[in-house]
């Protein structure tokens, strides 16, 4: 029976790993978000005779949520968020809070049966968006910088507002009673206790990045294993464990260039690649999984308290949104949500031309509205809802805050998700590629000109052990680097679009490296067919040339 057990779970993990493979294959030629896909998919499979896997809220809270938490912070910039915090506080808790108040006051008010309490509970569910959808359109569709890190900072931050709300609504509607004084106390206290255990990770982290850095695999080990340090405890002090989680993420992040190795880097940033890949694949398929669970619930409700608490769910969700975003860039300079930090001249002079950028104009407020895909958080946050009261009866009007949770999900997650895209291309709204790359060629370019100096400061002290031809071989090198930079720029700067120039010598120069380096692998390959090269020799000698593959440009290869 065991045994057979075993052998059930593998095959259908097996069949999940499979199922997440094609939709991201199909999503990937058909340019849709597989995380728009999956639910769908999961649904039919649960609409199919046979078991459904249920979930289970401390999993996806314990086990699923903090590694991906952590990986997105890790690609996160920490600068970014701190110029736009502004704007990231008043989506991850402002809004949130709002949101949460409004469905709130609405199940109160429209809701037959329906408490506060109850409603604000579902409220901080549907709260806080999940960008994984969003990020992933916008990536692929271009969408400028500063939209990404404003979705990407927000998900990071709001969930633990979302989860604070939520448990102080459950406490409220389960007999503790609700106090504003208290329920603002324990949202700092969780917040500012949050911070500091992710600061505190944070630190050990680095204190034992510098003596593993020289072994890759001690540093991926400690690299997985510190989201879940953070979360267990901050957790068992009560504290916020998905704001510890994000706050050592962001921090480790930071630090990683100057603290880790580069093989630590390439083979820590490979793993989390793969974990997100198939956590994220396997928590939406469970999304869709969830249907006939959240339905079977129903059958107590009369269907119209099941269509308004649906309709203010999905209303105030989509509604909300743009309202605030629109509202805060009608406030006044000194309070309006703003791109950055503001911009000064050597006076101490604003600058007009700063104050318009940063502000969000119409565009991007529409996508910005549009990109508030909500989640597997929502939810586990809703499932985690207790079946009694402390007296022992049902918590009220559970399973219709379930249904609520589960249809404002897919509305957003599907619905939004699928046409997120599109409605970005409509905007015209796209990241200036020509900016982005003039930018990284001068950085190359002032990186190779310090090498050069530093050359020269080694030429002009003693030494016995190198020689002159060494530095002048390395000079050389440096220099051909630098003139490939040099002539990049100029290309770059001369562009009028904003999408990459072409430069047919360049693209020739890339389509050379990639004959020589194949025409190599492709002979190692022979020498070790042929009995001359044993494989681990092989093993070395192709990690070589695909590291060196690896520093070409990501473009499809010229037939």
């Amino acid at each position: 029976m065991g045994a057979v057990s075993v052998e059930s779970v593998l095959l259908f993990v097996l069949a999940a790993v499979a199922v997440i493979v094609v939709v991201r294959w199909v999503a990937d030629r058909v340019s849709l978000p597989a995380a728009a896909i999956l639910p769908l998919v999961g649904i039919g499979y649960a609409l199919l005779p046979g078991p459904n896997v249920t979930l289970d809220p401390e999993i996806i809270l314990t086990f699923v949520l903090p590694p991906l938490l952590y990986s997105a912070a890790l690609d996160s910039s920490l600068l970014a968020i701190r110029r736009n915090l502004r704007t990231v506080v008043s989506l991850s808790v402002v809004l949130v809070l709002l949101t949460a108040l409004v469905i709130g006051f609405g199940f109160a008010w429209f809701v037959a049966g329906a408490t506060l309490a109850a409603g604000i509970a579902v409220g901080a569910a549907v709260a806080p968006p999940d960008p994984v959808a969003a990020l992933a359109v916008g990536r692929r569709v271009g969408l400028p910088p500063k939209l990404l890190t404003l979705v990407q900072g927000e998900g990071l931050l709001n969930d633990a507002t979302a989860l604070t709300i939520l448990s102080v609504a459950v406490a409220a509607a389960t007999g503790d009673g609700f106090s504003v004084p208290s329920a603002l106390g324990q949202f700092v206290l969780a917040a500012a206790g949050g911070v500091a255990v992710g600061m505190l990770v944070a630190f050990v982290v680095r204190l034992l990045s510098r003596p593993l850095s020289g072994d890759p695999l001690m540093a991926n080990a400690v690299s997985l294993a510190t989201p879940f340090a953070a979360y267990l405890l901050a957790e068992r002090i009560h504290v916020s464990g998905v704001l510890a989680v994000v706050v050592a993420g962001l921090i480790v992040g930071h630090q990683r260039p100057r603290s880790a190795s580069g093989a630590s880097r390439l083979q820590t940033s490979a793993v989390w690649r793969l974990v997100d890949f198939l956590l994220e694949g396997f928590v939406f398929l469970l999304i869709g999984q969830q249907l006939p669970a959240v339905v079977r619930g129903l059958a107590k409700y009369e269907t119209s308290t099941i269509v308004v608490a649906v309709a203010i769910s999905v209303g105030v969700v989509l509604l909300l949104r743009p309202l605030w975003l629109m509202l805060t860039q009608s406030l006044p300079r000194s309070l309006h949500t703003r791109l950055g930090s503001e911009v000064v001249d050597k006076d101490g002079n604003d600058q007009p031309e700063s104050r318009r950028n940063q502000r969000l104009n119409g565009r991007e407020v529409v996508a910005l509205s549009w990109s508030g895909t909500r989640g597997v958080i929502s939810l586990a946050a809703i499932f985690t809802l207790p079946l009694t009261t402390d007296s022992g009866a049902p918590f009220p009007d559970r399973d219709l805050l379930l249904f609520c949770t589960f249809v404002v999900v897919l509305v957003t997650l599907v619905g939004q998700g699928l046409t997120f895209a599109p409605i970005v291309r409509a905007l015209g709204l796209r990241a200036d590629e020509t900016d982005q790359a003039r930018q990284r060629n001068e950085a190359r370019a002032a990186s190779v000109e310090t090498a050069l100096a530093a050359l020269d400061d080694l030429e002009a002290q003693e030494h016995d052990d190198i020689h002159a031809d060494l530095i002048e071989t390395m000079r050389g090198q440096l220099h051909a680097r630098l003139a490939r930079y040099r002539g990049r720029l100029d290309l770059l700067r001369e562009a009028e679009s904003t999408d990459l120039p072409v430069s047919p010598r360049y693209e020739a120069a890339l389509h050379v490296r990639r004959v020589a380096i194949d025409s190599q692998r492709e002979e190692l390959l022979r020498w070790r067919d042929a009995g001359r090269l044993p494989d681990d020799g092989l093993r070395i000698l192709e990690r070589e040339l695909d590291h060196e593959e690896r520093l070409l440009p990501d473009r499809p290869a010229r037939r």
